[in-house]
């Protein structure tokens, strides 16, 4: 017999407790969520200080926003690809593990960007990118993994925990960068070097994970023998054809895209944090020191929101979704405001969007999508929502510096429209019948 820790698959009628070594399901749940903390405090850190690290290398403001623009678009866009692969090729664990990699690597190695001439400034943009694309390839399989783990615990408090896990990184990486900062009389690049530590241990607990856990789809009781239909699926239509309809989500249900159409426009209407702490300077409510501890709060907010929701999610159901566009629309007139308060309040209710957006929003593509397939869909997913997001946010800075009230309306309207498409996906969910 096949040992199915050697392969990666399970037996037919094979209990996780004999292929996870007695790992539960919770405890993979938080052990993926503490690789994501390792792992946002290397580039959410590195992100908090990407503009003064390129400036110091002599880039203008456009080169700046041009990098950082892109990066987010690769981040976001290339989960087309990837998502895909992985489920033509079933490596969800080796691509989760080459994505995490790309972090741990690349944002190390932005240390010695000050100290190559001429050429910092091209290795600097170049690493940005890399470490960005790290995450479109990871974050398909990583969910698709995750996936399996949360059905026995409740997807929305599972991926609600993890993403909970996750933000404390996002909290804790840029008050590390600032303290080595500061502690290095100013000079970013010892920062940099000190993130190789986290990113070491990302790396570790998730070598950990996997020698564990190689097969996390017992949790849901959805692995598939080579026989099976699902696993026969995957070996249709390997050419160029096959894998542009991948690509493009073709054999998706219809109920998907209305979801990320709904999605998409959550994403792409709701204002980033670039422009709420450009208002916060450009109108003199805090200095320009004060706004990454108003992002530090941010990512506390953001943690909590995504732990609480997603247990709302598994007492309640989807309908808990419906908030989402209205907390997007409620963003400009609060975040954008004349008064301080005002805007901090915007800016947790910011926080509080954005965590349900990447978190609990995830758990309902798991309902809508069979296992075999849902690697493709969370990077269909992924890239609809990022074409919003450049959409959305070149358009958000336009209206900003004409019409903050036109800015207002359109994000208003686009979110009525998200409002219905989610009323309808979660209709049709609730009619679908439910398996014998």
């Amino acid at each position: 017999m096949t040992d199915p820790q050697a392969t990666g698959r399970s037996t037919p009628g094979a209990t996780a407790p004999a292929i996870t070594r007695g790992w539960s399901a919770w405890r993979v749940v938080w052990w993926f969520g503490f690789v994501s903390l390792a792992a946002d405090m290397v580039y959410e850190g590195a992100r908090s200080v990407y503009g003064p690290l390129l400036a110091s290398l002599g880039a203008t403001a456009t080169v700046v926003g041009l990098v950082t623009g892109a990066g987010e678009a690769m981040a976001l866009v290339l989960r087309l690809v990837f998502g895909p692969l992985a489920d033509r090729t079933g490596r969800y664990w080796s691509l989760t593990v080459l994505g995490y990699g790309m972090t741990a690597v690349c944002v190390p190695l932005l240390a010695v960007t000050p100290f190559v001439g001429a050429a910092g400034l091209v290795l600097a943009s170049v690493l940005i990118l890399l470490e960005r694309a790290g995450k479109a390839v990871r974050s398909p399989s990583k969910s698709a993994l995750l996936a399996h783990v949360a059905t026995a615990v409740g997807r929305g408090r599972g991926f609600g925990v993890h993403k909970a896990l996750d933000q404390v990184g996002a909290l804790a990486g840029p008050l590390l960068v600032a303290a080595v900062i500061a502690a290095a009389g100013g000079a970013i690049w010892p920062a940099m070097a000190v993130l190789a530590i986290p990113g070491a241990a990302a790396m570790l607990l998730l070598a950990v994970i996997r020698s564990r856990v190689p097969d996390p789809s017992v949790y849901d009781g959805t692995a598939a023998s080579p026989e099976s239909p699902a696993t026969q699926a995957k070996s249709q239509g390997r050419g160029l054809r096959g894998w542009f309809a991948d690509a493009v989500g073709a054999h998706l249900p219809r109920t998907f895209f209305g979801y990320a159409l709904a999605a998409g426009l959550t994403t792409g209407g709701l204002v980033t944090f670039g422009i709420i702490g450009f208002h916060l300077t450009v109108a003199g409510l805090v200095p320009v020191a004060g706004v990454p501890l108003v992002y530090a709060a941010a990512m506390g907010v953001e943690a909590l929101a995504a732990l609480g929701v997603g247990l709302v999610y598994d007492r309640h159901g989807a309908a808990v979704l419906y908030a989402v566009p209205v907390l997007v629309a409620l963003v400009p007139p609060l975040a954008l405001a004349g008064e301080l308060w005002v805007v901090l309040v915007g800016v947790a209710v910011w926080a509080l969007a954005y965590g349900v957006q990447d978190s609990t929003v995830k758990a309902l593509v798991a309902e809508v999508v069979e296992a075999p397939r849902r690697a493709t869909a969370y990077g269909v997913f992924a890239g609809i929502q990022g074409a919003f997001a450049i959409v959305g946010g070149v358009s958000a800075g336009w209206l900003y510096e004409r019409s903050l009230t036109a800015l207002i309306v359109v994000v208003a309207l686009t979110q009525l429209v998200a409002l219905v498409l989610l009323v309808r996906t979660i209709g049709s969910l609730r009619r679908r019948p439910t398996p014998a």
